[in-house]
C-alpha cells in the first residue's frame, strides 16, 4: 500500500496548518470580496519572524510574533487599498514584492535559515509525555487544537458587532456608509485579522518544517483558494459556520489529494 498511516498522518498536520491560510482567504475573498495576493509574501513573512524567534530560545512567543508579523502586513494592504486608492489586486501585489526583500532582511539576508537541534513548539509539547501515543500523534494533536481555537474563534468574531460589520462591507459597502460605518476601519480590522491567521500558519510550518525558505510561500494563495472552492463544493455555499467547516475539510481533502498524486 503506498497510502500509509505515516502518510495519513502528514497530510492531516500540513492540512490543518493551511487551512490557516485558507481561513484569512475565506474572511477576505469570501467576507469582505476581496482579492488579496499579499498572502505569499505574508506566509513566509510568519515563517521567517518565527524561525528567527524560535532560534532565539522563544517558540512560544514566535506564533505571536508571526501573528503580529501578519497583522502589519494587513494593515499595509489595507491602507493602500483605503487611504491611497489602490485597487485590491494591485495592493496585494506591491506588498507582496515588497515583503520579499523584508522577508530577506528578517533571515539575516540569508535565503534558507534552519532551526535544527533548537527547541520549537512541539518539542516542548512532546515532552508533557513519554507515551508511545503521545509521541506518535502530539504533533497532530497540537496543530488540530490550535486550528480549531483558529475557527472558533473566528466564528465568534464574525457574529460580534464588529464582524457583523465587516460582513456587512463585503456584501455592500453603500450601504454600511448610510448606516454611519466607516467601510475603511471594517475592511482595515478585516484584512489585519485575515493576515494574522497566514502569519501563524507561516510561524507553524517553520518549527514544523524546522526551516524557513524565502520561496516557501510561492504558491499559497493556489492552495487556500483550492481549499475553499474544495469545502464549498462539498458542504456549498451558506452560513458563516459551514463556511468555516468546509475550510477546514477542503484544506485536508486538498493535501490527501496531492499525497495521493
Amino acid at each position: 500500500m503506498f497510502i500509509t498511516p505515516a502518510i495519513i498522518q502528514t497530510a492531516l498536520e500540513v492540512g490543518l496548518i493551511y487551512s490557516l491560510v485558507a481561513l484569512s482567504l475565506y474572511l477576505s475573498f469570501t467576507i469582505l470580496n476581496l482579492c488579496d495576493l499579499s498572502t505569499d509574501g505574508c506566509y513566509t513573512l510568519g515563517c521567517a519572524v518565527s524561525a528567527m524567534i524560535t532560534i532565539a530560545g522563544h517558540p512560544v512567543l514566535a506564533l505571536f510574533a508571526a501573528v503580529a508579523a501578519g497583522i502589519c502586513s494587513g494593515f499595509v494592504t489595507s491602507f493602500l487599498q483605503t487611504r491611497l486608492g489602490i485597487e485590491s489586486i494591485l495592493a496585494g501585489i506591491i506588498v507582496n514584492t515588497g515583503l520579499y526583500t523584508i522577508n530577506l532582511m528578517v533571515m539575516g539576508l540569508s535565503s534558507n535559515v534552519s532551526i535544527f537541534n533548537v527547541d520549537t513548539v512541539f518539542s516542548l509539547f512532546r515532552n508533557l509525555n513519554a507515551s508511545d501515543f503521545w509521541v506518535n500523534w502530539n504533533r497532530l494533536i497540537l496543530i488540530a487544537v490550535i486550528a480549531l481555537v483558529m475557527c472558533i474563534l473566528m466564528y465568534l468574531f464574525l457574529g460580534t458587532r464588529l464582524g457583523l460589520s465587516i460582513r456587512a462591507t463585503g456584501d455592500n459597502d453603500s450601504m454600511v456608509k448610510s448606516s454611519s460605518i466607516n467601510p475603511a476601519f471594517t475592511i482595515t480590522v478585516g484584512l489585519c485579522v485575515s493576515n494574522a491567521c497566514t502569519g501563524l500558519a507561516g510561524g507553524l510550518i517553520a518549527q514544523y518544517n524546522k526551516s524557513c525558505d524565502i520561496n516557501l510561500g510561492t504558491g499559497m494563495v493556489t492552495i487556500a483558494l483550492a481549499s475553499l472552492v474544495i469545502g464549498e463544493t462539498l458542504l456549498g455555499k451558506g452560513s458563516v459556520r459551514r463556511g468555516i467547516v468546509g475550510v477546514l475539510v477542503g484544506s485536508c481533502l486538498y493535501r490527501f489529494i496531492v499525497a495521493l498524486a
